[in-house]
């Protein structure tokens, strides 16, 4: 209803229209079969679902997805992990062993336009939905497989991110200097293959509207850590050399680490000579930038002990929040290192709508990490309980009529036509 001459309307929230609806997102009408778990495919699916994607969330019966009790911490009596990947989504809680179940299962796929599913390589077949035995129903179908090794020769091995980061070199370039392997505070790889599967499942649908057709994709941890180690990787594969662990410091980079400030531990990140000249004249030994040793990059990085050195003692005269306001009005790199409280608080600072507020989709919740001017994430409903929405998705799929155009907007119902009927590219 349109405001009468004379009456405002409240300026819509983002994602939403003038009038409080959820605005559609840039996939909304897209439906998302996920049978993903733990890290990878769960946090894949949810950027999908910030972006309109309806996602139902297929779960064991009593047990669900793993991490809903990876904790502590708990918040609302469910485990952060899970909460933190898996809003906007349905769950539907089934028996892929039973035959009802399974029948579920298959109709959901049926009319799904993504699968996701993250089980050992051949376990979708065993059950009955692998991709040969769901394409003749649903040829459009983008089946998305994320495996740890892969499907062939490491089908048979454990796709944990702290193996993955042990096995494919992660660990072995992080930490000290002689030290033993370090792995990263977060399970980076779960995280970059959700992003690679994201962005595979995206062009899979753009080749399906050209052609009608979908494919299977296949997104292993191991072959998208080698592909995130980028420079590293590169400098191994065209010069033959073994990357070994440098602490905070780059290989090809310098100053480009840690350093001590008075007050706590101040990051210089000098990419450039210019950078090195700017940050030489505000820690008043400007000589530096003319000694042969430092002059340029590739003699930095040469010298990089002696540099350090040089640095260490103008650094420690000053806070590193000083040198932070002062050295960035310069132009050079730099910045302390913050918990993830100060992590957040900058965040805000800088206007970046980092976090989201304590609204429909619970509390705790990171933003998504996209702006899109005309079609904004939004955040529609909290994590699910396990199977909080089995008896309405199942009512649904029993069905065979379109929903009323009067359906919640909140939790679209399953589209009712037959795949082969559906539009391309709707």
């Amino acid at each position: 209803m349109h405001a009468e001459q004379g009456e405002t309307t409240a300026a819509a929230e983002p994602g939403e229209d003038p009038a409080g609806a959820l605005a559609p997102g840039a996939l909304s009408g897209l439906v998302v079969a996920d049978f993903g778990r733990v890290l990878a495919g769960p946090y894949m699916t949810m950027l999908l679902a910030d972006l309109g994607a309806e996602v139902v969330k297929i779960e064991r019966p009593g047990t669900g997805d793993d991490t809903r009790t990876w904790g502590p911490p708990f918040a609302d009596g469910q485990a952060t992990y899970f909460l933190g990947v898996n809003r906007n989504k349905r769950s539907v809680a089934l028996d892929l062993t039973d035959p009802e179940g399974l029948a579920a299962a298959r109709a959901l796929v049926d009319r799904a336009d993504v699968l996701v599913e993250n089980f050992r390589p051949g376990t979708m077949d065993r059950l009955g939905l692998g991709y040969e035995q769901v394409r003749a129903s649903n040829p459009g179908l983008v089946y998305c497989s994320v495996t740890g090794f892969g499907s062939a020769e490491g089908a048979h091995l454990a796709g944990y991110d702290l193996l993955v980061q042990a096995m494919g070199g992660l660990m072995s370039i992080t930490g000290e200097p002689g030290g033993p392997g370090t792995k990263a505070g977060v399970a980076l790889v779960d995280v970059v293959t959700g992003l690679h599967a994201g962005l595979g499942v995206l062009a899979a649908l753009r080749h399906r509207d050209r052609t009608g057709q979908g494919q299977r994709i296949e997104v292993s941890l191991l072959t998208s850590l080698l592909s995130a180690l980028t420079n590293q990787a590169a400098a191994h594969l065209a010069t033959g050399t073994v990357p070994r662990p440098l602490g905070n410091r780059h290989p090809s980079i310098s100053p480009y680490e840690v350093f001590e400030a008075s007050d706590r531990p101040l990051v210089l990140a000098v990419g450039t000579d210019r950078q090195f000249r700017a940050l030489c004249a505000r820690i008043g030994s400007p000589g530096l930038a003319d000694d042969p040793r430092f002059a340029t990059n590739t003699a930095r990085v040469a010298h990089r002990e002696e540099l350090a050195a040089a640095l260490s003692g103008p650094l420690a005269t000053r806070t590193a929040d000083a040198w932070f306001e002062e050295l960035t009005a310069a132009g050079v790199p730099c910045g302390p290192i913050n918990d993830l409280a100060g992590a957040f608080a900058f965040a805000d600072r800088l206007g970046l709508p980092a976090r989201v507020p304590d609204t429909a989709a619970g509390p705790g919740q990171v933003a998504h990490p996209v702006a899109f001017e005309a079609t904004p994430a939004a955040y529609r409903s909290a994590p699910p309980r396990l199977g909080e929405h089995t008896a309405e998705i199942l009512a649904e799929l029993s069905e065979p009529s379109e929903p009323p155009e009067s359906a919640d907007r909140t939790a679209p119902a399953l589209p009712r036509d037959r795949p082969g009927e559906r539009p391309v590219g709707r």
